[in-house]
């Protein structure tokens, strides 16, 4: 068995335990999540990635007109919107993906599970190969200092991130920052009340309550465009 095939085995009785319980509700916070706010950074014409997509809460209730989904996990397919595609791998490895097909690159909860930096470093590069000029990232994940110690509560947590560490890497890697909050959403929705929605809508309405409450970052930032200078 390989290495590939070793993690996706873990993957799979690790995110059975730990979601299954919450599936229906992460879905509906998804929904309400894209349409309050990052359905706005989304147009209907693009082609999305969603990287690290899980059981496919945003790119099955995304607005576009390609869907994509990676994933180690064999039981995200499943789950999947029938529009679609899933490219199970190793995001390290060289994308199955031609040279700027992508508009949008989305990922949350994902970074901090990749086993090291070079892995990280290495998925980056195959964002921006496959990201057309002007092309966006946004990248959402729990920010250790706003988590502090609770950040390792989680076995498959490796890679400790702050706002400013994940854009300095993005920067390295070619891309500049469009907006960033170090403060966006709370931590985990495991073991987590389950709030009524409207709270929710309330909450992304009160970028205030982002400063109080938020325990995770939100990074968007873009391809250059063809002429601007940065060699990729």
């Amino acid at each position: 068995m390989s290495s590939d095939e070793r993690n996706a085995a873990q993957l799979q009785r690790i995110y059975r335990t730990r979601f299954e319980k919450t599936h229906a509700y992460r879905a509906d916070v998804w929904r309400i999540l894209i349409t309050e706010f990052f359905g706005k950074f989304i147009r209907p014409t693009d082609a999305v990635l969603d990287l690290g997509s899980g059981f496919g809460e945003f790119i099955n209730n995304v607005s576009c007109q390609t869907k994509f989904a990676m994933d180690l996990n064999p039981d995200s397919g499943a789950a999947l919107a029938p529009e679609v595609k899933f490219l199970q791998q190793n995001c390290a490895d060289v994308w199955h993906l031609p040279d700027a097909s992508l508009d949008v690159v989305f990922t949350s909860n994902f970074f901090e599970h990749l086993p090291n930096k070079d892995a990280l470093s290495h998925t980056l590069e195959q964002a921006w190969r496959c990201l057309m000029p002007s092309g966006r990232l946004i990248a959402m994940g729990p920010n250790i200092r706003r988590v502090q110690a609770a950040y390792w509560d989680f076995w498959d947590h490796h890679i400790a991130l702050t706002h400013l560490s994940l854009q300095e890497v993005l920067l390295l890697h070619n891309f500049r920052i469009e907006q960033a909050w170090e403060s966006f959403m709370p931590y985990t929705l495991v073991d987590s009340p389950r709030y009524p929605l409207i709270l929710l809508r309330i909450y992304l309405r009160l970028p205030l309550a982002w400063r109080i409450l938020g325990r995770q970052f939100l990074i968007i930032a873009r391809k250059p465009e063809l002429g601007s200078g940065v060699i990729g």
